[in-house]
């Protein structure tokens, strides 16, 4: 075994031999194989303080009954996935980034728009590979801190989860796009923040709250919109897991951020304002910007001056809002910052914590169709036809 410290985050693009994709391009050097792999690990300090629980008592509460569901839904990627599906024809969709214009997209050759729409389904699904990694290690963190027994076992399930979602999407970049890009930068300050942080219910609201609950958001929009149907899949059992995930983040901290000081639920609130912001940057992939030798600025604007971008990295915070409310971190001072992100419109939608739980505990069925996954994207449809009709009477 041979290990590499690092003491900055890796920022070159991994190519992978074998992967079932087309792979296109000049660029596919250094192919990773398992004869020569080298672990890159790179160091993080935390003053985590860590606690035992001496009362076994176990309530039988949600808590209890989440972590009783996480034994019953748990899935192997090697056994419930089929993995051998071949790929199915995939579609351009400039219009959704804002490129249909955009005159560096527009002097491509064919082939150099297919390797483009390549690295952008790479840096996506890259992201949440880095993003399942970094709930992995706050889940770890939060079995030593958390302060109460259910939460620690309940902790101790979703580090499994978490250790299952890294390797499926870890196995789904490597053998289907057989690239890998690395983690972007605002996510990555995000995850340091929440592990660097010796308070537990910070690494709840970091992680259970703003993360988990736009990968909910995130990985929905991908189950409808790809035509992989092994990727429908890994997003399918995956949300499952992240919907109990959520669910357990806003129980538990609804009743102790009562207990908090108003100075302390202040501290809170702006985190979780920060955490929101820096997401809504995370969402734009510079990274393949700067791959292609675009300029980087100029395209990030173009893309965020789409009506898709501008709409739908607001819409995936339909889960988020609406838990910070009920948690009561949607204080008199972060209000207007959250309105002026455009995103306090959804602050009275339904939350997380009211648990569906006939459809928690239905079992396993990959072909089936989530409701809640499907109204972001009808949500957004909606918005859309009105700008087009809006648009339309301008013109």
């Amino acid at each position: 075994m041979k290990i590499e410290w690092k003491e900055d985050t890796p920022r070159k693009i991994q190519n992978f031999a074998g992967a079932d994709y087309p792979k296109t391009g000049p660029d596919l050097d250094d192919l990773l194989t398992s004869e020569h792999v080298d672990h890159i690990a790179e160091i993080f300090q935390t003053p985590l303080t860590g606690s035992y629980n001496w009362d076994y008592t176990i309530q039988d509460d949600r808590i209890k009954k989440l972590y009783d569901l996480g034994k019953q839904l748990n899935w192997d990627p090697e056994v419930d996935i089929d993995w051998d599906r071949p790929w199915p024809e995939e579609t351009r969709a400039p219009e959704m980034m804002n490129l249909h214009d955009y005159e560096p997209y527009l002097a491509m050759d064919e082939k150099t728009k297919d390797e483009f729409w390549l690295h952008m389904n790479a840096w996506s699904l890259s992201q949440f590979l880095h993003g399942e990694q970094g709930a992995l290690l706050v889940a770890s963190q939060l079995c030593s801190c958390a302060p109460t027994l259910s939460a620690k076992l309940y902790a101790g399930s979703q580090t499994f989860d978490e250790a299952r979602h890294v390797e499926v999407f870890n196995k789904y970049l490597q053998q289907r796009i057989g690239m890998m890009y690395p983690i972007n930068t605002h996510l990555k300050s995000i995850i340091d923040k929440i592990l660097t942080d010796p308070r537990w219910d910070m690494k709840f609201i970091g992680m259970q709250i703003v993360i988990e609950g736009l990968a909910l958001s995130a990985f929905a929009t991908t189950r409808e919109t790809t035509p992989d149907p092994v990727l429908k899949d890994v997003v399918y059992l995956v949300t499952r897991d992240e919907a109990r995930h959520v669910t357990f983040g806003v129980n538990y901290l609804e009743e102790f951020v009562k207990t908090l000081t108003d100075e302390e639920r202040e501290e809170r609130a702006q985190f979780a304002y920060e955490a929101c912001a820096i997401s809504r940057e995370r969402l734009v992939a510079t990274d393949v910007f700067r791959h292609f030798g675009w300029d980087v600025e100029e395209a990030r604007q173009k893309v965020l001056e789409g009506f898709v971008m501008s709409t739908f990295r607001n819409l995936l915070f339909q889960r988020v809002i609406p838990n910070l409310n009920r948690i009561g971190l949607l204080t008199d001072t972060v209000r207007p910052k959250f309105e002026q992100l455009g995103i306090l419109e959804f602050e009275n939608m339904a939350t997380d914590g009211d648990i569906d739980w006939s459809a928690m505990e239905r079992p396993l069925d990959t072909q089936e169709a989530q409701s809640y996954e499907q109204n972001m994207l009808e949500e957004f449809a909606k918005k859309h036809q009105e700008h087009e009709a809006k648009a339309a009477g301008c013109c």
